[in-house]
Parts: structure tokens; C-alpha cells; sequence
């Protein structure tokens, strides 16, 4: 596998590491890294987090990686995927701004 793409995997890995991680201890979840799929819907039906947890995932990706989500972004929030998606890409624009 290429050295770029290498990178690549283990910098998003590492970003749902953390992310996962701060989510469980903010939330007092009953889970593991491991037992959280990327896909899994967080508001709702998935793992059934309300208005509330919503403020505190806002707080998590804004104190884990320091990256404020508008507040108009809720589109941001519907997975562990979306939200590294996005983590990752305000990173890459964070350090092209420097």
C-alpha cells in the first residue's frame, strides 16, 4: 500500500480512536471503543443520545481536537463517520491556513 494512503488510515483511525474514547467517558456510555460502529446513527434510534448528549458531542469534537461545528451543522452529527469526516477536514483547512 502506498506510504500516502498508509498515512491516511492510520490518521483517520486514530482521530475515531479519539473521538470514541472522549464520546464514552463524556456520556458515561455503557460501551466500548471497539463496540461503537462508525455508521451507527448518534442521535435517535442509534445509540438513542438526545438534545442534551448532543451539546456534549459538540463539546467533545470542540475540546478533543479543537475544532468549533457551527451551529447550523447538525448534518455533522448523524455518525461517528460524518463527524470525522468532518474533524478531518477542518484540520486540513487549519493547516492550510498556517
Amino acid at each position: 500500500m502506498p506510504e500516502d494512503i498508509q498515512r491516511i488510515i492510520e490518521r483517520r483511525k486514530a482521530v475515531i480512536t479519539t473521538f470514541k474514547e472522549d464520546l464514552i467517558n463524556r456520556l458515561n456510555l455503557p460501551y466500548t471503543a471497539e463496540d461503537l460502529h462508525e455508521d451507527v446513527s448518534l442521535i435517535g434510534a442509534g445509540l438513542g443520545l438526545d438534545s442534551l448528549d448532543v451539546l456534549e458531542i459538540v463539546l467533545c469534537v470542540e475540546n478533543a481536537f479543537n475544532i468549533k461545528i457551527p451551529d447550523n451543522n447538525t448534518s455533522v452529527l448523524r455518525s461517528i463517520n460524518t463527524i470525522v469526516d468532518f474533524i478531518i477536514s477542518e484540520q486540513d483547512k487549519q493547516g492550510e491556513a498556517a
